[in-house]
């Protein structure tokens, strides 16, 4: 059985829907601090399974001890998190607090329970910007923001308690940028207030949200002056985390792996691509770069193909196309 940790959120509800579909049982904690209990019921509805839905704080060691004590847990998947680059900036403490703190209790309460799998939600932004094109896992590691610095050391942390800890086994998966929704269009990524990432900006200005999007810089050194991402539909990167438990329980120790599509897309091939497959305009003006932006980052995700025996399958025009289907379905969101 799966302990979910952040299973209402964007990525881990779409990861719900992967583990149900292929057979295994799982609990989700959830503190809804950015996310909606509607996602749970939905997740229900696409899987026609029933799980069940713990809302507590992992940082919380009363609520974990609640829900590990339920059920024979064993492997946890661990989403739970602040996740916004420019706030982390602004917040350091509250994400050095949250982040880690949620970690450490979440891997005190495996020990406790003698639960050995752990897949960490890690991120790309754990890779320097001085590295060349594409980044391997072995690519040198330094970050420029402290949520990015919080999957650093979550790392480290892991890896030293994996090392530690006879028999178990962790995987770190580092994401590239999710984008997309399920095609059912009933879940979808749900951000509150102006979105930090591109797709929902995208779609939710083509919506009237917003007047224009924000394209932050034109002038940086790629072929039409924007920011270059390795964009993956979230059912893509969902799938890998299958594929990690599957790792898991035939290995020991720790490994990390890029889950990417291993190609660039700027900015606005990506706002073309938008226009050209849902048939509508967006709006547009160039902004001052953000600061801490690197010019290029894309994977090389040859490890998890090998290693994992995944890859990424969908393109960026069906992530367009749902996720301007759930866009549509779900204007407000799960509001």
């Amino acid at each position: 059985m799966v302990l979910v940790t952040g299973g209402a959120g964007y990525i881990g509800s779409h990861t719900c829907v992967e583990l149900l579909n292929n057979g295994y049982q799982i609990a989700v904690i959830d503190n809804l601090s950015n996310s909606h209990p509607q996602a749970i019921d939905r997740v229900k509805e696409i899987t026609g399974r029933d799980f069940p839905f713990h809302e507590g704080d992992v940082c919380d060691e009363a609520a974990l001890d609640e829900i590990c004590k339920a059920y024979p847990f064993d492997c946890v998947i661990h989403f739970a998190g602040l996740k916004a680059v420019g706030e982390s900036v602004d917040l350091p403490l509250a994400y050095y607090k949250n982040n880690i703190g949620s970690t450490v209790k979440l891997l005190e309460a495996m020990g406790k329970y003698k639960i050995n799998n752990f897949i960490f939600s890690s991120s790309a932004t754990v890779y320097s910007g001085e590295n060349t094109m594409p980044l391997t896992e072995s690519s040198v590691r330094g970050c420029i923001n402290p949520y990015g610095w919080t999957k650093f050391m979550n790392e480290q942390i892991i890896r030293d308690t994996a090392t530690a800890r006879a028999g178990m086994s962790a995987v770190l998966l580092r994401y590239f940028n999710p984008i997309g929704a399920h095609e059912s269009g009933q879940i979808g990524e749900n951000p509150s207030g102006v979105p930090n990432n591109l797709m929902p900006f995208i779609s939710q200005t083509v919506a009237g949200k917003y007047a224009e999007l924000s394209v932050y810089g034109n002038d940086y050194d790629t072929p039409d002056g924007t920011c270059i991402r390795d964009y993956i539909h979230v059912t893509d990167l969902a799938a890998g985390h299958v594929a990690a438990i599957r790792f898991c329980q035939s290995h020991k120790g720790t490994r990390a792996f890029n889950l990417g599509t291993g190609q660039g897309t700027s900015v606005l091939e990506m706002v073309h691509t938008f226009e050209r497959v849902n048939g509508v305009k967006v709006p547009y003006r160039i902004a001052p770069r953000r600061p801490g932006d690197f010019p290029v980052s894309y994977a090389d995700p040859s490890q998890a193909e090998e290693t994992l025996h995944w890859r990424a399958e969908k393109t960026l025009e069906q992530a367009c196309a749902d996720t301007w289907r759930w866009q549509k379905k779900n204007p407000n969101g799960y509001s």
